[in-house]
């Protein structure tokens, strides 16, 4: 049989074993052009290269493309016309909201600075911020944003939502954008989760972070062009504003940028859903969108209907 399905290795294993019309491909040197010509159903490698993408291209047949991130803004330069563009809806959400919440510990409490301090054997004892009690905006209400929301809940913090999707009857109240400037007002925790597309790119501006209140907390679990790194910069140099951030722009960080060094800056190197949690919840989710696929029925997390 002519593999249909072209997916990275790692995937293979558990609910797809069996299946006897893939081939696989996990990057590097392309896979024969007989294989490309044959491909439907694509599934490029987690947080592959751009070739890895630029291979479309040559897939005449391509009718789906599944990514392995729930970005996906890197994919559409590279998705051919008629092409359904699906991202990995629900498999990042607990690992990234896991790194949101540690972030948002780790800056309030100093643990970034206890964990340098240690080397030298200093005991670095003071009073911290606590999470309980804090008022704390989360921007975006898509899985991760819920995710992030759901831990945050039980610390006894004063939660407030924004959305594109005003849902005022939800519990908490789902706010608009429209209403941003008046919640950053009252934030001392900012937790950014939305995807980047046109309309979020530099959301937070210098408009967005002068309208925080001094001393507090950005954190940026999204994609790193959301963020105005220069704005950022700017506030979080002088000490006004404190930032934890899984993602950057540019990315990676060059290690000369000054973001690195500026007080009260906690920085990871984009691996908020990059844990144990994403295999098994990758194979789940990838075998159930061939399930459909297979039987004509409409795919879950689209995000580009063919077009």
């Amino acid at each position: 049989m002519t593999a249909s399905v072209l997916l990275p290795s790692y995937l293979v294993d558990g609910p797809l074993n069996g299946r006897n019309d893939t081939a696989t491909y996990d990057g590097g040197p392309p896979p024969p052009d007989e294989t490309l010509a044959g491909a439907r159903f694509y599934v490029p490698p987690y947080m592959g290269a751009p070739a890895d993408l630029a291979l479309m291209a040559r897939m005449p047949a391509l009718e789906v493309c599944q990514t392995l991130t729930a970005g996906y803004d890197n994919v559409l330069p590279h998705l051919p016309g008629g092409v359904v563009l699906c991202n990995a809806g629900g498999v990042h959400d607990a690992s990234t909201a896991e790194l949101a919440l540690g972030l948002i510990l780790a800056s309030l409490r100093g643990i970034d600075e206890f964990a340098r301090a240690q080397p030298s054997g200093e005991w670095r004892h003071g009073r911290r911020s606590s999470l309980a009690d804090r008022r704390v905006l989360v921007v975006g209400n898509g899985g991760v944003g819920r995710a992030v929301r759901a831990r945050l809940e039980p610390f006894e913090v004063d939660l407030t939502v924004a959305s594109r999707t005003p849902r005022p009857d939800a519990d908490p109240p789902v706010h608009g954008m429209d209403r941003l400037p008046a919640l950053l007002a009252h934030a001392e925790v900012v937790v950014v989760a939305v995807p980047l597309d046109d309309r979020t790119r530099g959301l937070v501006d210098a408009d967005f972070l002068a309208g925080m209140p001094d001393g507090a907390l950005v954190v940026n679990v999204s994609r790193g062009p959301v963020v105005d790194t220069d704005a950022l910069l700017a506030e979080t140099s002088t000490g006004r504003l404190r930032a934890a951030l899984d993602v950057t722009d540019p990315e990676p960080l060059p290690p000369d940028h000054p973001l690195w060094r500026a007080p009260g800056v906690l920085i990871s190197p984009h691996v908020g859903g990059n844990t144990t949690a994403f295999l098994p919840r990758a194979r789940r989710m990838v075998a159930a969108q061939l399930r459909r696929w297979d039987a004509g029925e409409p795919l879950e997390h689209v995000v580009r209907p063919a077009g």
